[in-house]
Parts: C-alpha cells; structure tokens; sequence
C-alpha cells in the first residue's frame, strides 16, 4: 500500500509540474439516487392511484437525477445544477422543498487552499449562505483501476458523517421496525411530531470515489475533494455521481468565486434550522387533519 501511495504521489507531483501556470477545466457529472425504498412504500397503498404513482415517479425523477457542472482550477471551484426550464407548477409547494434537499440549488464553492466551502441555499424562501471548513475525510487509497472516459481512475475509498439537511440517505423504516418501537412504548407525543419518524437516517456512509492522478487537481463534485487527482465519480449506495464530459483549458474561461447572498450560518447551524422547520411544517400538517407521513408536505 505504502508502494502504491509513493507511486501515486510522483504521477500526482509529475503531471502538476506539466501543468500551465494558469489553466482552468470543466466537468459535467450526472447524479442518480435510487428512489427504490420510496417506490416500495407506493406499492399495496389503496390511497396512491396510477394517476397518482405516475406523477409522483415524475417529480421523484425531476429530485433525484440531476446534471451539475463543475469550473475549476488549481486551488478552487464551483458546483453548480445545471439550469433547466421548469414545466409549470413542477416545482411548485412540498416538492420544491424536497429538491432542494436533494443536492440540488445553489452554487458550491470550495477553496482546496484555505481547505474552506462556502454554498448558498434557498430555503422556505430565505437565503442562507453556508460557510464551513471542508469535511477531511480519511481517504484509503486502493490499487484498482478503471476507465472513466479516456482517464485511468484508481479507486479511493472513506466514511463520511451525513449532514441532517441532506435527506438523499434517508431510507423508510420497516414496517417491523416501526411495530418494534410502539411496543417499546417510544411512540411518544415527541416522537409523533418528528417529521422524519418514519424514516431511518444513518449517522455516517462508505463512499467509494475514483479519481484520475492524470489531472493532479484536488477536486471533485459536492464536497468531495483531498485525492492526488480529480473525482470522477462517487457513489455512496444510494447516489451515484459520474463525470460524464471533461474539458480542460476551456476557452470561455469562468469566474470562480464564492457565492455573497444570504444569511452566514455554519453547517450545523443551517442543519438545525431545516430540520426545526421540518418538524414545524408536519406539527401544523397532522393540526390540520392530515395523515401521519414524514415527507407529506405538497399540499
């Protein structure tokens, strides 16, 4: 492994020293989450008609496959979704606030330099603009190889916390699960009002990633970063995100630079504030006669 490591780090260092003073690329990634646990959840429910399933599958798709395009350079990038004309009323209500839980909305910037991101975020119609030092994650460099396009990408792999804002891990609790607790006598007034009771939220995720040494830049989609190459792609189980154009030393060169708007919050701070909303919005949700269930909201 230690032989591996050196290796990588003199292609990482040798492709550094070819590389012009200044240059920038862009990277165009497709991300999927599978929407499978959701599906199952439709299935035998008499209240969901074909009608229905259709265009909830519909929006589902329109949430969890999404186009971003990453501009970068040496030290720094954006990551933003790409832009799309909207069907009318397609992002209107409860799913608007799902998709932008999803990944999607607003520009990621990250400095690999002062190891700092900052992205700006539209939340129930406030602008809140997170600034936070990157997540180090703890990377385990593999010798497996494949291609990616025309790059030879080495595999990398590491654990990663899951931030509470981020509901793409989140997985409906089994029937038996849920059976389990109200024995236990945990179906408390609490616990009713949590809007994610119905749901499995893990505390952390393996993140397999592949990067190309080929492009010695410290980048990668979302938050990623801190391989001797750029990332290609990253899968976590339940989201793939898979680099499907490159372009290096683009002509049409692009400003990357942070995001200003918004209201400066932490990370945890900006958790904090959508799950309290959250859970506000399923409190006034059941007040209002509506059926117990967690994501409900597009009323």
């Amino acid at each position: 492994m230690k032989k591996i490591s050196i290796a990588l780090l003199v292609l990482f260092c040798t492709s550094l020293s070819s590389f012009a003073q200044e240059f920038q690329g862009m990277a165009v990634y497709e991300s999927k989450t599978s929407t499978a646990d959701f599906k199952s959840r439709m299935d035998g429910n008499k209240e969901v008609t074909p009608e229905m399933r259709k265009m909830i599958e519909e929006r589902m798709k329109k949430m969890f496959e999404k186009t971003f395009i990453l501009n970068f350079d040496k030290t720094s990038s954006i990551y933003k979704e790409e832009e799309k004309l909207d069907a009318p009323g397609q992002n209107a209500g409860g799913f608007r606030v799902m998709s932008s839980m999803m990944g999607g909305g607003g520009t990621f910037y990250k400095n690999v330099k002062d190891k700092t991101y900052t992205v700006d975020k539209e939340f129930m119609s406030k602008e809140f603009l997170v600034v936070d030092s990157l997540p180090k994650l703890a990377w385990k460099l593999g010798s497996e190889t494949k291609k990616i396009g025309d790059y030879t990408c080495f595999k990398a792999t590491a654990i990663k916390p899951v931030s509470a804002s981020d509901f793409r891990n989140a997985r409906p609790k089994k029937e038996e699960a849920k059976k389990e607790e109200a024995k236990k006598g945990e179906e408390t007034k609490e616990k009713k009002t949590n809007f994610m009771a119905d749901f499995d939220m893990p505390k952390e995720i393996e993140i397999t990633a592949w990067y190309t040494p080929e492009i010695p830049i410290s980048q990668g989609p979302e938050s990623y970063w801190g391989l001797p190459g750029l990332i290609l792609e990253v899968n976590d189980g339940k989201t793939v995100v898979m680099c499907s154009k490159l372009v290096m030393n683009t002509k049409d060169k692009v400003e990357i630079k942070a995001p200003k708007n918004g209201k400066v919050v932490k990370q945890k701070e900006y958790d904090d504030i959508v799950v309290k909303k959250m859970q506000e919005m399923q409190e006034q949700f059941q007040s209002q006669g509506g059926n117990r269930g967690g994501m409900r909201m597009g009323h």
